[in-house]
């Protein structure tokens, strides 16, 4: 058997070994296997295959893994806009029915539907933002209502 095909295989059981692990590292030997492997198939030695696959492992180990594990490390992005609301406590300032009402959330008047379309939420209760549809916030009671 060819060296070149034992590279391939190797290639796939790295690149299988990864998906279970998740490491980085093995992604990117198999890739160097791989290349290791095309030179083979294009006819070069057993040195210039080694060689392949030192200088792509290598490169990859140590220049594309550290960028990548910055990037797999970095915070969520932080929620704005309308996704923002979401999770935020209101007042209700009219009453909200399963189609229609009106709260004050951070600030500003917002219309609202109730999340539950057969609760009616009178004025003066809080509530909190389950989502936001379009202009309208759906809510929910924070409390049970009497």
């Amino acid at each position: 058997m060819p060296l070149w095909i034992i590279w391939l295989v190797a290639a796939v059981a790295l690149g299988v070994a990864e998906i279970f692990t998740l490491t980085l590292s093995l992604g990117l030997l198999a890739i160097a296997a791989l290349v290791a492997g095309v030179v083979g198939a294009l006819g070069l030695g057993v040195v210039a295959q080694v060689l392949a696959f030192v200088v792509t492992a290598g490169a990859g180990l140590w220049f594309v893994r550290p960028i990548a594990r910055r990037h797999l490390r970095q915070p969520p992005p932080l929620r704005s806009g309308t996704a923002a609301l979401v999770g935020k406590s209101a007042l209700v300032i009219e009453e909200v029915t399963g189609d229609q009402g009106r709260i004050k959330l951070s600030g500003e008047e917002w219309s609202a539907r109730a999340l539950d379309e057969t609760l009616v939420i009178p004025a003066g209760v809080h509530v909190d933002v389950m989502e936001i549809e379009g202009a309208t916030a759906v809510v929910y009671p924070r409390e049970a209502l009497p």
